[in-house]
Formats: structure tokens, C-alpha cells, sequence
């Protein structure tokens, strides 16, 4: 069977968040709608194009955005029920080609090149995604059909929202020349700034400059690859499976804190809900990092690397507090605290446990090669949130947190998103992603 000349899909979940809100709660519906927290520091993780259409946009902080629609229904992130709608969302692709490529959890990129026998062409075949998942789902959806990654990444961004576009081959370099610049993937603000000030404004501009110029303009790597893409030419395949890179956590206090027991208390949250994500994908980490941001915006990290691979709490929570500790802030004002798990590899595929000669005998359930208590506690708390909610088991020190950890996730394209606010003490929004490796 030949190749089909515009075998690429890219499918893009319409204002994902705020769409699963405004579905699953119908009150919210056609209303304006702002996923995220609500406290001072809070930022937009997702905002309904009702929204939008006032100005507000995601990573905007939500005060400006409370400024801009005062009729703005800001409601809490639910990133385990966003997990779930994704999963869904991801089944039904995977019912059409094996060849699906998750972005994050709103997005994929699919090679439908082994389903035009049995669903048509790849317009019709995103044009059926698009109902299928409108019927079943009860969400919107965009698609960009074309020749390449770029390209229908492209499109489906244009056809947005609730919208498909298809470029045949032929028609890719003549429709992307008269485009601005910002629209070639890879090409940011500062990119854009650089490119403008030398007069190159549109696609077209780029395709006509000599590749050398470009490499000195932007560097090798981003020049050689704005020169392609800005000819229609992306080579890049659809690869079914990214491994994670890394699994991580934030939060940023509504006011600076220096009370070392507070930082402890939140550490300790977002340690744990490292440790449970990763328990979650099947993973164990070989580095702990601590991220500190102080109140004057310097950012301090320092990393550790355990002598095994782990996903037990007990050791991702040790090793922050060390690293924590190490700092000897004193009364540092801190704005933001972190912790990300790295080093990543299938928790079944870890590997034999090298016996240590000289162990401390008196490690016992300490020792991370040992599984013992700490890691039966850890598989039983999972179970009993699985079945009534995370976290329904916790640690005793996290009991006076009256919000909901909302165990937020982020995608590669690290937009930020809120979470939960930090109990006693000045309130924290958080932030938490599965970075995966490699490029798109």
C-alpha cells in the first residue's frame, strides 16, 4: 500500500482543563472560566475561550486576570480527573493507529498511514477523531492534517478551536511563505525579536535566506532547522513512545516564608507527591534535586544521587530534607521550593541491587535496596487512594492541610499549573510535570 501524501495528524484538546470543568459541572458552561489558584502568587493553568476572549491566557497571573473579567469563574486544577479524560482521549486514538506520539495530555501527533484501507483518508480519518471524541467525550477538539510534524502542528493550531485544516503537499511551501515568522515551530520571542530585526518577518523571508546566515543569526542548530521547516521540510518520525525524563513538583508561596518548620511541611508535600507519581507511571528515580527560589528571584539547586533507584517516599523525602538542610538558609526568605526525581528507568527494569560491603548493619528499613516497611506502607496508601481518593493515607505531618492535593501535572511544554494551597502558614501554589525526553 503507497505512503499517503498528508499521512500526519496533530490533535489538539480545545482549552483542555477548562473544557473538562465546564463538561463535567454544566453550571459553568458559556461562563468565563480560569483553571487555577485563586491566592495571590496563583496563575492561569487554562482558561475557557470565554475567557480568552477577555484577554485572559494561561501562565497569566490570576490577579490581572481577575482584573480583565471580573466575571472570571476561577475554579481548583483536578489534574488526577484531567489524567483520566487523557487517557480516554489517547484510547480512542490508539483505536485507529498504534503510531501515536503524546505531546502531553491534552496533544498527540499520529501516522495514520496503515489506516487509510480501513477509515479512508487522513482527512476523514481526523474529521472522525474530532465526532468521535465530541460524541463520546463530550470535549472539543482541533486537527491539523499534513505532510509533516511541523506542518500539521501547525494547522491544527490555526483550525483552532473546534476546527480541522488540511494543506496537500503541494500547496505547503506556496501557504507557509506569506505566514509571520512566529509560526515556524522552534521559533520563540526572543527568536522572533533576533529574525525581525533583521527584516526576516515571514516564513517566506526565512526560506530565502542563505542557511549559513541563519546558523549566524540564531546558532547552528535552530538556523539549520528554521531553514527546513520554512521549505516544508521536517523529516522527523512519529514516535509511539517517549520515555519520561524526569518527575517534579512546585510551589510558590502566596508571601515569602522564612519559618523553617513551613518549608519542612511543604517539602514534605511535595516530595511525597513526587514519590506517588512516580509509583503511578512505573518508575524509579535515581537523583533527588531541591529547587529554591529566594525572595529576590536567585534560584539555588543542589542534587543528590542515591545508591539505588527508588520510588519509595521514605527516600525522595530524605533526600530533600538533606539537600534542604545542607542549604543552612537560617531565615532566608523563600519564594518557591521544588523537588524533582531524575535518572529515571521502568521500576521492572531497574536491575540487580549491588550488595554494599561496608552497609550500615543498623540501616535496615532505612536502606533504600531494602523494599521493608516504608515500601509496603507506600503500595497500601496507593491502594486506598486508588479506591477512595488521593491522598486518603498520609503523613502525619501534612494532616493539618485542609486542601486538596490536587497532584498537578504539567506537559513538556511546561506550562505552568496550580495546585494546592499550603494549610497553616502562608498559603503555596504548585506546580508538578513529567518532563519526557527528546525534541518535537
Amino acid at each position: 500500500m503507497s505512503r499517503p501524501p498528508e499521512p500526519i495528524l496533530h490533535l489538539d484538546m480545545d482549552a483542555f482543563y477548562a473544557a473538562v470543568e465546564q463538561r463535567d459541572d454544566p453550571v459553568l458552561a458559556g461562563r468565563p472560566v480560569a483553571v487555577g489558584a485563586a491566592s495571590g502568587r496563583g496563575v492561569v493553568a487554562a482558561a475557557s475561550y470565554e475567557a480568552r476572549a477577555a484577554g485572559v491566557h494561561s501562565a497569566m497571573p490570576m490577579v490581572r486576570a481577575r482584573r480583565l473579567c471580573p466575571d472570571l469563574v476561577v475554579v481548583p486544577p483536578r489534574f488526577d480527573r484531567y489524567h483520566e479524560v487523557s487517557d480516554a482521549v489517547m484510547a480512542v486514538l490508539h483505536d485507529v493507529t498504534p503510531l501515536v506520539e503524546p505531546l502531553s495530555l491534552d496533544e498527540a501527533f499520529l501516522d495514520v498511514t496503515g489506516a487509510v484501507g480501513l477509515f479512508g483518508p487522513p482527512p476523514t480519518i481526523g474529521a472522525a477523531l474530532r465526532a468521535r471524541i465530541r460524541t463520546e467525550l463530550a470535549l472539543p477538539c482541533s486537527v491539523g492534517v499534513g505532510p509533516t510534524k511541523s506542518v500539521a502542528k501547525l494547522l491544527s493550531g490555526l483550525a483552532k478551536p473546534d476546527g480541522l485544516l488540511h494543506w496537500p503537499t503541494a500547496e505547503v511551501v506556496a501557504r507557509l511563505r506569506p505566514l509571520p515568522v512566529g509560526h515556524l515551530w522552534g521559533a520563540g520571542p526572543r527568536t522572533v525579536e533576533r529574525l525581525e530585526g533583521y527584516g526576516l518577518t515571514t516564513v517566506g523571508d526565512v526560506a530565502d535566506t542563505d542557511r549559513r546566515t541563519l546558523q549566524r543569526l540564531v546558532g547552528e542548530a535552530l538556523g539549520a532547522q528554521l531553514h527546513d521547516l520554512a521549505r516544508g521540510v521536517d523529516p522527523r518520525p512519529v514516535v509511539p513512545t517517549r520515555p519520561a525524563r524526569s518527575v517534579s513538583a512546585e510551589a510558590t508561596f502566596d508571601a515569602d516564608v522564612d519559618d523553617p518548620a513551613v518549608l519542612d511541611r511543604r517539602l514534605l508535600e511535595l516530595a511525597a507527591r513526587v514519590a506517588r507519581r512516580l509509583r503511578r507511571a512505573g518508575l524509579v528515580a535515581r537523583t533527588v534535586t531541591l529547587k529554591v527560589r529566594l525572595a529576590d528571584h536567585t534560584d539555588v539547586t543542589r542534587a543528590r544521587t542515591l545508591p539505588v533507584p527508588t520510588a519509595r517516599t521514605h527516600d525522595v523525602v530524605a533526600a530533600a530534607r538533606a539537600l534542604l538542610a545542607a542549604l543552612r538558609l537560617e531565615r532566608a526568605r523563600v519564594r518557591l521550593l521544588g523537588v524533582r526525581c531524575s535518572g529515571l528507568r521502568d521500576a521492572t527494569d531497574a536491575g540487580p541491587v549491588q550488595p554494599r560491603l561496608l552497609a550500615d548493619p543498623g540501616a535496615g528499613e532505612d536502606d533504600p535496596a531494602v523494599d521493608g516497611r516504608w515500601g509496603a506502607l507506600d503500595r497500601a496508601a496507593d491502594a486506598i487512594a486508588d479506591r477512595y481518593g488521593a491522598p486518603a493515607v498520609s503523613w502525619a505531618a501534612l494532616l493539618a492541610d485542609d486542601d486538596p492535593d490536587d497532584d498537578p501535572d504539567a506537559a513538556p511544554d511546561d506550562r505552568p499549573d496550580d495546585g494546592p494551597g499550603a494549610g497553616p502558614g502562608p498559603a503555596a501554589t504548585g506546580t508538578s510535570a513529567v518532563r519526557r525526553s527528546g525534541g518535537t
